[in-house]
């Protein structure tokens, strides 16, 4: 195994891109699986890095979804989107509730200060996929917002760490025109996090 050898998991959160996160991954020579959300932590491989995919989950209702709460205690750099964004939002203090304008579909999002670590070298405004009921509508303890757009305040948020990432959209469709090198970058901050190990 060499250092460039990088294992990062998909949590199946009930999404109905998941393969999508998965394949991107593979795109990036990344080795990576794509397991239940239901999976015991103690089952876990060793990782260097874990997407919490989107799903069917109303987590800004619920609160509720699968072992995630286990898995945000791994010391890896973690990237959460739709649901996964939401429930990180969640467990670290913040607050998600159903959207005064739920999105589906195509959405112009701009970013922060350069948008952190998983916007770097992309465009201050970008085209975007949505496909959401549910929403961020209050920021994290240690959490800055890198993106937003008219309709949604946190598009994106980044931990003050740089660990910690989440997306409101979804990087893994093709309407998303950046979502490739969003990928790209997620992979060289968990790749930076292994060396500095």
């Amino acid at each position: 195994m060499t250092d460039s050898h990088l294992v990062i998991d998909v949590v199946d959160n009930g999404g109905q891109w998941t393969h999508r996160e998965w394949r991107m991954l593979r795109y990036l020579d990344v080795d990576t699986r794509i397991i239940s959300n239901k999976t015991p932590l103690s089952e876990f491989r060793e990782v260097d890095g874990l997407i919490l995919s989107g799903g069917a989950a109303r987590v800004g209702l619920t609160g509720e979804l699968g072992n995630c709460a286990e898995y945000l205690q791994l010391d890896v750099p973690i990237l959460g989107i739709c649901a996964g964004h939401q429930f990180m939002a969640d467990f670290y203090g913040g607050n998600s509730a159903e959207a005064p304008k739920p999105e589906f579909g195509e959405a112009r999002i701009t970013l922060v200060d350069k948008g952190g670590k998983l916007f770097q070298d992309t465009p201050k405004s970008q085209r975007v996929w949505e496909s959401h009921n549910d929403e961020v509508v209050n920021l994290p303890p240690g959490f800055k917002i890198t993106a937003f757009s008219d309709s949604c305040k946190v598009q994106a948020m980044e931990n003050d760490k740089s660990t910690r990432f989440g997306l409101q959209f979804h990087p893994e469709v093709d309407h998303s025109e950046y979502g490739q090198k969003i990928f790209s970058n997620f992979v060289q901050v968990c790749r930076l996090a292994k060396k500095n190990i």
